[in-house]
């Protein structure tokens, strides 16, 4: 008898690596094109069912608006079907809404403005609630630094 089989050295297997695409998970609202000068933001219109008319009608008096499908014609097939908003883009319940960057940027320091008056109440209020027994002091301070490296 003879022996027709080869010797393992002999023997090679190809090499299965991992492929370098990771699958990544889609999410559930697709990110416009970005369009220079205009913000983007995913706006509710219902929920549970039920129709949000009053969150939409706040977010169109700071001057959102809804995009219209042709302008971004590569997130018009996925809008939903029968929507209140024919011309926008609306899915699962949120429309896409753009606005100025300007006004974005106005939003944003009113907003920081609330901040920082609400810490300077805090600190405020502690400071009065002085007594000589026990000395508070205010340490909070803000500083930037820039190292050369």
């Amino acid at each position: 008898m003879a022996n027709t089989r080869k010797p393992r050295d002999m023997e090679s297997r190809e090499q299965t690596g991992r492929k370098s695409d990771a699958w990544i998970q889609p999410s559930d609202l697709p990110t416009p094109n970005p369009v220079e000068g205009w913000a983007f933001r995913w706006i509710r219109t219902g929920s549970l069912g039920s129709a949000d008319v009053r969150n939409v009608s706040r977010r169109f008096r700071e001057g959102w608006v809804p995009v219209v499908a042709s302008e971004h014609p590569e997130l018009a097939a996925q809008s939903d079907v029968g929507s209140k908003y024919p011309d926008g883009l609306e899915i699962g319940g949120l429309l896409l809404c753009k606005i100025p960057v300007e006004a974005m940027e106005r939003r944003d320091e009113h907003f920081d403005n609330l901040n920082q008056q609400a810490m300077q109440s805090v600190d405020r209020g502690f400071m009065q609630e002085h007594d000589p027994r026990m000395p508070k002091y205010n340490e909070s301070t803000s500083r930037t630094q820039f190292r050369k490296g």
